[in-house]
């Protein structure tokens, strides 16, 4: 099996498992309930502290002084 052959199978290995666990997590409340909580968190915590950090490093980067 060639290395091209290789990484088409695994491709579509992780995406029938994607679709298979998303199925499930919909199909299942308290899962459904879970991902929901998580993607609420990940939205409201970690994305604007990453947002912030990237623009402070933007700015640190671009040579200016401080604000």
């Amino acid at each position: 099996m060639t290395e091209d052959r290789a990484e088409k199978v695994a491709n579509v290995l992780l995406a029938a498992a994607a679709v298979g666990v998303t199925v499930l997590i919909v199909r299942t409340p308290a899962l459904r309930r879970l991902a929901w909580r998580l993607a609420v968190t990940a939205v409201t915590g970690t994305l604007p502290v990453w947002i912030s950090r990237e623009v402070g490093h933007a700015w640190a980067e671009s040579g200016r002084r401080g604000i």
